[in-house]
C-alpha cells in the first residue's frame, strides 16, 4: 500500500512537471504562430496587418518567460523552442516584410540584405543560447542588439510609414514622420547595421536585473509614462522607442571603449 502511494505521488510530480514546461510552451507556439502568420499577410500585400501579427508576436515572447518563471517551468527545451519561435516571429518575418515592402525594389541586390539580416539574427540567437546553457549571461545586459529590439526597428517602421500612404492611424509624432522618406530611402544600411548589432558586443540593457525594477517608484513611472506615449502615438512612438535602444548601445559600447583605453595610460 505504501509503495502504491509512493508511485501516486511521484507520478503527481511528474504530471506537474510536465504542466508546468507545457503551459508556457504554448505562449512560445504562439510566438511562432503569429510570426508565420506574419508573413503569409506579407506576401499578399498586407503589411500592415503582417507588422501587428509581429508586434502580437512581442507579447507572447514576454508572456512565455513570465509564465515559466511563475510555474517554474524553465527548461533546455523551452530555451531552443523559444530561440526557434524567435527566429521565425523576429527574423525571417520582419525580413520578409521589409522585402516585400521596400528591398525587391532594389532587384538582386535586395537578397543578399535580407538574408544577412536573418544569419546575423541566427547567430545571435545561437550564441544567447550557449551562453545561457553555460550560465554565462547576465541579468543587467545583453551582449548585442536583442532579435526582438532589431526587428522592432523594423516593424514600427511599417507601421509608422504607413500613415504616410493614409493606412494606420492619423495620430503622429510631427518630427518623427518627417524623417520616414528618409528612413524609407536607408532601409538597406539601417538593415545591415541592425544586422551587425546582432552579432557585435555592444552592451544592451536587459531590463530584468536589480538595475530596472518595475515593481519600483522609479520603474512604475518610466512604464507608465512609456504606455502613454504608445497609447497616444503608438506607430511613431514605437519606432522611437526601438531605435534610441538600437542607438544606446552603441553609445555604451563606445563608452566602455574609451573608459578602457583611458584606464589603461593611467596605469
Amino acid at each position: 500500500m505504501e509503495e502504491i502511494q509512493t508511485k501516486k505521488r511521484i507520478d503527481m510530480v511528474k504530471l506537474k512537471k510536465t504542466g508546468a514546461i507545457v503551459l508556457p510552451s504554448i505562449f512560445t507556439i504562439a510566438n511562432m504562430a503569429f510570426g508565420f502568420f506574419a508573413i503569409l499577410l506579407a506576401s499578399d500585400g498586407r503589411f500592415v496587418n503582417a507588422a501587428w501579427f509581429i508586434i502580437i508576436s512581442y507579447v507572447m515572447d514576454m508572456l512565455d518567460g513570465r509564465v515559466a518563471r511563475l510555474v517554474h517551468g524553465e527548461s533546455s527545451f523551452g530555451v531552443e523552442i523559444d530561440s526557434l519561435s524567435d527566429w521565425i516571429s523576429f527574423g525571417i518575418a520582419p525580413a520578409y516584410l521589409i522585402y516585400k515592402l521596400v528591398l525587391k525594389d532594389y532587384g538582386v541586390w535586395g537578397y543578399p540584405v535580407a538574408f544577412l539580416y536573418v544569419l546575423c539574427g541566427a547567430l545571435r540567437l545561437a550564441r544567447y543560447n550557449v551562453t545561457s546553457h553555460f550560465g554565462g549571461s547576465s541579468k543587467d545586459y545583453f551582449q548585442g542588439l536583442p532579435i526582438p529590439g532589431a526587428a522592432g526597428i523594423l516593424v514600427s517602421f511599417v507601421l509608422a510609414y504607413s500613415m504616410l500612404e493614409g493606412e494606420g492611424g492619423t495620430r503622429s509624432i510631427r518630427v518623427v514622420m518627417d524623417q520616414m522618406p528618409y528612413v524609407y530611402a536607408a532601409i538597406p544600411f539601417i538593415m545591415i547595421a541592425l544586422a551587425l548589432l546582432m552579432v557585435s558586443s555592444a552592451p544592451y540593457a536587459a531590463f530584468k536585473g536589480d538595475m530596472f525594477k518595475a515593481n519600483s517608484i522609479k520603474g512604475l513611472l518610466v512604464i507608465t509614462a512609456l504606455l502613454s506615449l504608445i497609447v497616444a502615438y503608438p506607430q511613431d512612438a514605437l519606432f522611437l522607442f526601438f531605435s534610441l535602444y538600437a542607438v544606446s548601445g552603441v553609445i555604451a559600447g563606445i563608452y566602455k571603449s574609451l573608459k578602457g583605453v583611458l584606464s589603461s595610460k593611467e596605469v
